[in-house]
């Protein structure tokens, strides 16, 4: 599926710096009830959400945008705005600009990140989280990987050439994907040039802002976790995860006795929500959340 045919009503959002968001609503607005909010990983955007969307909407609103920087949202000129607390602004701003004063994040990655600081930074939006394999601490292995590629990767001339370097990158966390898997999840993380070669859908300049030292001292990601102690919270982990340890799911476990844990198999980072293990973990938050 490209963008053209996706269903669902596109809204374009401008920001307080005059960049313009991007973000897709599936589903009737419901008075009283929360959306779902969908927040995609580093280097990704609204489309890995297409399908849970197109799931939900009978029963629920849904709101994937595409963080800026990602997809058809903006580039931004300052790279060094793309960083958490950049984002958390942005999401706020999109929320009010579409109404949506209360949310469900379901957070893959980066996206679960974002929905930790706005538990802390503006809690009372929050009816529930799903985070989907990231937590208060990063496996230091997953970390350069993700960091040695994004936003150097080689060139290619064509789809059939993304696709063995989507799997090239992506292989081992996803490993019974198919030819066909692949060339949809390219289509899904590129997009093509003026001249027609696909290219990787987002701003390169993202793996500076991701291999930039952090200034002063870094944020206590435990503090925000704890930020989620009301919220109805849960967490997919997959199974041969680089970038979220068993260690840390059971600390995880410790500090918030409610998380509701879901160890997907045969996926490494992170989970595509398509899985059974992962749709039965969203439809159970749900309805912890009252949606």
């Amino acid at each position: 599926m490209t963008r053209s045919d996706m269903p669902g009503r596109e809204h374009f959002v401008t920001l307080r710096d005059g960049l313009r968001l991007v973000c897709r609503e599936y589903g009737e607005r419901r008075p009283g009830q929360p959306a779902v909010l969908c927040l995609p990983g580093l280097t990704r955007n609204s489309l890995d959400f297409e399908s849970l969307a197109r799931e939900l909407a009978p029963r629920a609103r849904v709101l994937t945008p595409d963080l800026r920087g990602r997809g058809r949202s903006d580039r931004d000129p300052n790279w060094q705005n793309y960083q958490p607390l950049t984002y958390v602004q942005d999401i706020g701003e999109v929320l009010a600009a579409l109404d949506a004063p209360r949310v469900v994040v379901v957070g893959t990655s980066l996206g679960g990140l974002i929905a930790m600081v706005m538990a802390f930074a503006m809690p009372a939006r929050l009816a529930g989280v799903l985070l989907n394999d990231i937590g208060p601490e990063i496996d230091p292995a997953g970390a350069a990987r993700i960091a040695a590629y994004v936003g150097r990767r080689a060139p290619v001339t064509t789809w059939a050439e993304a696709a063995e370097q989507a799997r090239a990158v992506n292989g081992a966390a996803l490993p019974d994907f198919t030819d066909v898997d692949w060339l949809r999840f390219a289509r899904a993380t590129y997009r093509e040039d003026a001249d027609g070669r696909p290219v990787p859908d987002y701003d390169p300049r993202i793996g500076d802002a991701a291999r930039q030292p952090p200034v002063g001292p870094a944020p206590d990601l435990w503090a925000l976790f704890r930020a989620l102690g009301p919220v109805p919270t849960a967490l997919l982990r997959g199974e041969t995860s680089d970038i979220l340890s068993s260690a840390t799911v059971e600390r995880m476990r410790a500090a918030k006795p409610d998380l509701a844990v879901t160890i997907v198999p045969r996926r490494g980072h992170a989970p595509t929500l398509d899985e059974p293990e992962s749709r039965a973990a969203v439809d159970a938050l749900l309805e912890r959340a009252g949606v």
